[in-house]
């Protein structure tokens, strides 16, 4: 039997490149059979070596907010192309950019650019401990901030004890300053901060996660962790990479009303390119350096044509009605789904925030890492390969939340819910 085209790319990926793709999840390991290797994309749609068209429901994992090759966007990029690709030294752009985030998200004040969001999280890190001399994170079970050594860490095997690392390569010194507790539970929280408050620099969080699927924080958590950081002198940070101008136009913080120390954002502040931030409180930003002792730097931080390509996107979201649409469609997408499995009686619920969505073959949505892993996995690995072979193309993961843009119109859902029951059916 011959091959075909994706299966030959993919057989000569792995010649030259771990497990064949530059991204893990990308590999299809956790769902099986063959990654798709896209060649061009619009709207609401991408292609694949085969020609074959999907609807696609990762968005590039968030940044396609506005849909693929948005004509504003795409222009934004030529013009800035054709001035030149890079500087290494500073533009207006710039400016404009952190500027525009600044009048976007209240509680930051200054800010910086870089280009991965893992370069953000780990940059806000040592920021956080530089400038409160102290050296113990705390981060929650289920949440990834990027590749960071500190943060590549699991649960230790008591309640209070630092966490093991999840990755080799990751020193055991490092893990040692890192708390792993439970998200959503605020008993726990309450407990480290009294056992540990004094020593521990910061508490980093996704307000609303989305590598454990879709799981959202309760008010009482994050209230609870503003509330013990402000008491202790810890930082607060809102890993909203993700969530940022996702969930809302103020990223998660507006929508629970919360106000984190430091932020860290990437993917739809790149429009598709790669660009990320941290910033926060003046006085915390000013540890930085040129200013102060904590070093962070990049060669690419802030490069001319990648942040033409945030700044046409911004300006798109920002648009009269483009969150309420947005919302609007990734609820119906939810709500359709869970008719769908009810009809078919497979044991199935969905949540949606903003843009973000999360599909759980389980009873109810979950609040925790540990009801996340209680779903029925198998479920889900048949429901993703139905989809995939009726052109819908959801995250090759159970653990991950999927993307919604504003290209997603009636017909685009009404298209996948109809998908969605008859592969409910099949599974019943």
């Amino acid at each position: 039997m011959s091959q075909t085209s994706n299966e030959s790319l993919f057989a000569r990926a792995q010649k030259t490149t771990p497990g064949g793709v530059n991204s893990p999840v990308r590999a299809f390991r956790s769902v099986g059979g063959t990654p798709r290797f896209i060649e061009r994309a619009d709207g609401p749609y991408f292609w694949d070596a085969e020609g074959r068209r999907y609807i696609d429901y990762i968005g590039s994992w968030g940044p396609a907010i506005v849909g693929h090759a948005h004509l504003d966007v795409i222009k934004a990029v030529t013009e800035a192309a054709a001035r030149g690709l890079s500087f290494g030294a500073p533009t207006e752009a710039e400016i404009e950019m952190a500027e525009e985030i600044i009048k976007l998200v209240p509680s930051i004040e200054q800010i910086r650019l870089v280009s991965s969001g893992t370069e953000a999280t780990m940059s806000a890190l040592r920021l956080a401990r530089g400038a409160t001399k102290r050296d113990k994170i705390v981060k929650f079970e289920g949440c990834y901030h990027g590749h960071g050594d500190s943060l590549l860490v699991k649960a230790g095997s008591g309640l209070l004890t630092f966490g093991n690392p999840t990755s080799a390569g990751v020193p055991e010194d490092f893990a040692k300053h890192t708390l792993v507790l439970d998200y959503n539970n605020t008993a726990q929280l309450e407990e480290a901060f009294k056992a540990s408050g004094n020593e521990i620099a910061c508490v980093i969080v996704e307000p609303v996660a989305g590598n454990m699927n879709l799981v959202r924080a309760s008010d009482e958590f994050l209230q609870a962790m503003r509330r013990l950081c402000t008491e202790y002198g810890a930082i607060l940070i809102f890993d909203e990479v993700m969530s940022g101008f996702r969930v809302a136009l103020g990223g998660a913080q507006e929508l629970n009303g919360i106000k984190p120390d430091l932020t860290a954002l990437g993917k739809v502040i790149g429009g598709g390119l790669p660009v990320a931030a941290f910033g926060g409180r003046a006085d915390i930003m000013k540890h930085l350096a040129p200013l102060g002792g904590v070093y962070q730097a990049g060669t690419l931080s802030g490069n001319p044509v990648t942040v033409a390509a945030g700044m046409a996107t911004l300006k798109i979201i920002q648009q009269p009605g483009f969150y309420q649409k947005l919302g609007a469609q990734t609820q119906k997408l939810a709500d359709g789904l869970a008719a769908a499995a009810k009809a078919a009686g497979v044991t199935f619920a969905a949540d949606a925030v903003g843009g973000m969505f999360g599909l759980y073959f389980a009873a109810s949505v979950p609040d925790s890492y540990a009801e996340v892993m209680k779903g029925d996995k198998e479920s889900f690995n048949r429901f993703f390969h139905k989809m995939l072979d009726a052109g819908i193309y959801f995250a090759p993961s159970a653990f991950e939340a999927g993307f919604v843009s504003a290209q997603h119109d009636d017909a685009v859902i009404d298209a996948t819910i109809a998908a969605a029951a008859k592969a409910f059916a099949e599974l019943g």
